[in-house]
Order: C-alpha cells, then structure tokens, then sequence
C-alpha cells in the first residue's frame, strides 16, 4: 500500500504537486500582533525600569502570538493538491471552519495566471484563474503563479487532459490515428 499524504486520498491516487498561498495572506495577522507586542513595551514609559520593559515585551509577544495564530493557521492548513486523478482545494478559515473544493482533472478547460499591480509584482504573488466545465476556479495571492500555471498544465498534459483551447485531447488524437490506420 503507498503511503497516503492527505485524509481523503483514495488508494490507487498518486500526490504530484502540493502548494499553497503566499505567506502574504498572514500580512494583516502579522501587523495585529505586532501592535501587541509594541502595546507590551508602553508601561515601561511611565515606569522605566528593567524588570517593567521586559515583562511588557513577554506579556506582548504572548498576546500578539496568539492574535497572529489564526492568521496562521489559515495560512498553514489551506493547501492545494495535486494528484493524477483530480485537484482538491482545502481552505482553512480561522480555527473551525474548513471547505473543500474537490474537482477531476478532465473537468479543466484552461489555467491562466495574472500579476496585477506593482505589490504583486514585487512579492512574486498573483492570482491563478481555471476555467472548467462547472464554472470558473480563481485562487487569489498564489506564490509565483507562473511556475504554479506551467506545472499545472504539465501535470494536465502528462494526464492527457488538453488545457487549453489550442490542442486537442488525448483521446481524439489517438481516435484520429486510428481511422488514418
């Protein structure tokens, strides 16, 4: 039996490709919690006094690790998976609340990706944007969405599902192949 990566993995299914967001996405979390740890440091203002600043900054740093432990955690267990049959997108939002987008890999007509913006652009983040027969997928904040796209629509190929409007699948190629025969 193959080792099994994630929960819902079925037995005969291959893990190819792994990513998830930029760290980007913990901005807001990271500046809470350090309002916090600078919020630690104010009673050594009145009272300005060794033993007063260092237990401002642990009783800071305490609490803005906590403010910064959802942002986090959301950040850590929201991933993307690739495998040889289908792409599951699990987005963790905050501590208890969990959705799964779960989709084949046939069912994806095109993978496209933007970087929109002098931020993006200097970040190395963008948005990816697949379009499949039941609507459109678009992941925002994806670290270097260019090689995410190109891996992608390798692992599409390789599956011998056509992404892309220009080439044709498979299956039609080799339906085509045989009729020449």
């Amino acid at each position: 039996m193959a080792q099994k990566y994630f929960a819902d993995q079925f037995e005969d299914e291959e893990v190819l490709f792994v990513f998830r967001k930029h760290p980007i996405v913990m901005r807001k979390g990271l500046i809470v919690g350090l309002l916090a740890l600078l919020l630690g440091v104010v009673p050594a203002l009145f009272n300005p006094e060794y033993s007063v600043l260092f237990a401002g900054l642990a009783i800071g740093a305490g609490i803005g690790a906590i403010l910064f432990l959802p942002a986090w955690i959301t950040w850590w267990f929201s991933v993307f998976i690739v495998t040889d049959k289908r792409l599951i997108q699990i987005t963790q939002k905050g501590m208890f609340h969990r959705s799964v987008i779960d989709m084949g890999l046939n069912q994806i007509q095109m993978v496209n990706y933007q970087v929109a913006g002098l931020q993006e652009t200097l970040l190395g983040f963008g948005t990816i944007m697949m379009q499949t027969f039941v609507g459109d997928l678009v992941i925002h904040e994806i670290g270097h969405p260019a090689k995410i796209q190109k891996r992608l629509l390798e692992i599409l190929r390789e599956q011998g599902v056509a992404a892309s409007p220009y080439s044709e699948p498979r299956e039609l190629e080799m339906e085509q192949n045989e009729a020449k025969d």
